[in-house]
């Protein structure tokens, strides 16, 4: 049984019927997930392992892009600010759109495509391979060991490189403003951060946890389900990607509401 509605039992159509049958195996993944995560045992070092694949093999990629960010964000936002006299502003310009939003979202799209897809992949080719059905007649909960572990690292280590990220723009940035205004280091960091609230910087955290969930949770959804050989697995590492990148634009569409509401409180 695949579970997938025939012309005979499909309700409203075979398309939309797959919908929502997707919408409540995906449900019931996540309800798993969120039992699984409570009760032993726990898989410390596993933990450990996935966050150093997560964190600590993306800093390369975060760092360049990271820089690049924010030198390129400088050079567009100057020629405006100029036109009022104003580029003393660009640290606080530069801070606030950057911790507010360009640090999470390039840290979240670039990890859903480069954790998203290796999650699916790596999780789709034991699915395929029949190495999760082996841990578990070895008595091995291979959704605690592949699942939850990984959608616990890339939880915590989001918000580490969203931190991360936010640094380095904010470096970028100040290279390029002092070699065009001769603006100090200690001056500019004292704009950025007179700019900035509480209030930024934990939504700006929140919504980390948030982005990091759904890059781990989508990954082992999509990899737990694959089917149909080493053609799922590339099918379950791409829509990983897609799938992710679009929550995570719906998402920063929502935290952008609820940060909008407590500001006007």
């Amino acid at each position: 049984m695949s579970g997938e509605p025939t012309n005979k039992d499909k309700v409203i159509s075979k398309r939309i019927d797959r919908f929502f049958l997707g919408l409540e195996r995906a449900y019931d993944f996540v309800k798993r997930f969120f039992k699984e995560v409570w009760f032993p045992p726990y898989e410390f070092k596993e933990v450990i392992r996935q966050c150093y694949q997560i964190g600590y093999n993306s800093l390369p990629l975060i760092s360049l892009t990271g820089f690049i960010v924010g030198v390129v964000f400088t050079n567009q936002s100057r020629p405006s600010l100029s036109e009022f006299g104003a580029t003393s502003w660009l640290p606080a310009l530069i801070s606030i759109a950057v911790v507010r939003a360009m640090g999470p979202l390039v840290t979240a799209l670039i990890a859903a495509g480069k954790v998203g897809s290796s999650i699916g992949a790596e999780i789709g080719s034991m699915k395929v391979t029949e190495q999760i059905d082996a841990m578990e007649v070895s008595a091995t909960n291979p959704f605690k060991f592949l699942v939850v572990t990984r959608v616990l690292a890339s939880t915590f280590m989001i918000p580490i490189l969203v931190l991360y990220t936010d640094f380095v723009a904010l470096l970028g940035a100040f290279v390029n403003v002092h070699f065009n205004e001769l603006v100090s280091l200690s001056t500019f960091f004292v704009q950025v951060f007179d700019a900035i609230s509480f209030l930024d910087i934990t939504s700006s955290m929140l919504k980390s946890l948030v982005f990091g969930f759904t890059i781990g949770i989508v990954g082992c959804y999509k990899g737990y389900n694959s089917t149909k050989g080493t053609e799922g697995v590339g099918k379950a590492a791409n829509s990983a990607v897609v799938m992710a990148m679009f929550l995570i634009f719906i998402e920063e569409l929502l935290s952008l509401q609820v940060t909008n509401f407590f500001r006007q409180l």
